[in-house]
């Protein structure tokens, strides 16, 4: 399929056949378009959570209780459900840990240019700190994320769902994620989709492209 086949056919899906799993090759692929994904300064502000497994969907789900439990079926039923969560700061130490990455990848020349880009990117963060708006700058990028995913999946033929229905203190508590320094963008949950996907037989509906675009 050409792109413009593929944006066009991938859906947000609605129900999922809970007899078919992503073979482990291709849910690697998809793992790497998240790694791979771009992000400010090359912060990678985020952190994955994989569940593969019913006992690890079911912790998920949990998350998707009352006024969210419409959303239940899509992560117990889904076969692999990813949580995309975002630093909520970004320490000296994190920074450093970057720079020693990059360093270790060839990015730079010499230390003259590894020093400068470290200066760069500290500066930008100070930035975002006097700003106090660190959180939801690396939510910003780790949607960045969530949009490769999303299009990786409908490349490789997979099906997904994005859902910001959920508890956000309840996933917190269950995943441990404020101790660790994060806090829940997004759930996605991979898959296939079952015949009960009413939304996989909709034509898709998009504002027209005079609404949407001026050029200037």
């Amino acid at each position: 399929m050409t792109l413009m086949d593929i944006l066009k056919h991938r859906h947000t899906t609605k129900a999922y056949d809970k007899d078919r799993k992503i073979p482990e090759p291709v849910v690697a692929q998809l793992l790497e378009a998240l790694r791979y994904s771009p992000s400010s300064v090359n912060s990678q502000p985020w952190h994955f959570f994989v569940a593969d497994n019913d006992a690890g969907k079911a912790r998920i789900a949990k998350a998707t209780s009352g006024p969210f439990a419409f959303n239940a079926p899509r992560v117990l039923d889904a076969s692999h459900v990813l949580v995309l969560s975002a630093r909520t700061s970004l320490p000296p130490e994190y920074l450093q840990t970057l720079a020693d990455q990059e360093q270790a990848d060839g990015r730079y020349a010499n230390e003259e240019a590894r020093a400068l880009a470290h200066k760069g990117r500290s500066g930008f963060v100070s930035l975002h700190e006097q700003a106090g708006d660190i959180p939801v700058w690396t939510q910003k990028q780790t949607y960045i994320a969530q949009g490769f995913l999303l299009l990786s999946a409908a490349t490789l033929g997979v099906d997904a769902t994005p859902m910001e229905g959920f508890d956000a203190g309840i996933l917190s508590t269950e995943l441990k994620l404020e101790e660790k320094g994060l806090a829940p963008a997004v759930i996605v949950a991979l898959g296939y989709h079952s015949d009960a996907d009413f939304n996989a037989r909709l034509p898709k509906s998009r504002l027209p492209e005079k609404a949407i675009f001026s050029r200037i």
